[in-house]
């Protein structure tokens, strides 16, 4: 399996700007510029797409982690905040509110911390993982 995007940039780094666009069209032509990835600008950035990244392949590795420990969830709630350090991203901390019936604690850390380790886009990261975990 493969997947692409496109990004096309106008202009100097600061004042130009840009647009990406998904295979899937779910971006299609999302602005991005210096604005949205260093201030408060209109549009997307880099690391914020890598945090919906890691957010959804953790939140389905660990369905199937629990899947094949037993468990089906009711709902899993992760949040991602990427951490962009010095013109380096740096962090990527997990934070998992999850509805899983009649799992123990124990147990749920250990798949939780399964699917951290093995989802695929926390393989590629080149930066610290970290999870906080709560069963709601």
């Amino acid at each position: 399996m493969k997947r692409t995007a496109t990004a096309v940039w106008n202009g100097s780094g600061k004042e130009g700007n840009g647009h990406l666009t998904s295979q899937s069209t779910t971006l299609n032509k999302t602005q991005y510029s210096y604005k949205s990835r260093f201030e408060e600008g209109v549009g997307t950035n880099p690391e914020e797409l890598i945090a919906a990244a890691h957010a959804g392949c953790f939140a389905m590795k660990l369905s199937f982690v629990l899947g094949g420990a037993g468990f089906t969830p009711d709902s899993l709630d992760v949040t991602s905040t990427v951490t962009l350090d010095n013109g380096a991203i740096t962090n990527s901390h997990l934070v998992l509110k999850a509805s899983v019936p009649g799992i123990s604690a124990e147990k749920f850390k250990e798949c939780a911390d399964d699917a951290k380790a093995n989802c695929p886009v926390s393989k590629v990261l080149n930066a610290e993982i970290t999870l906080e975990a709560s069963l709601v």
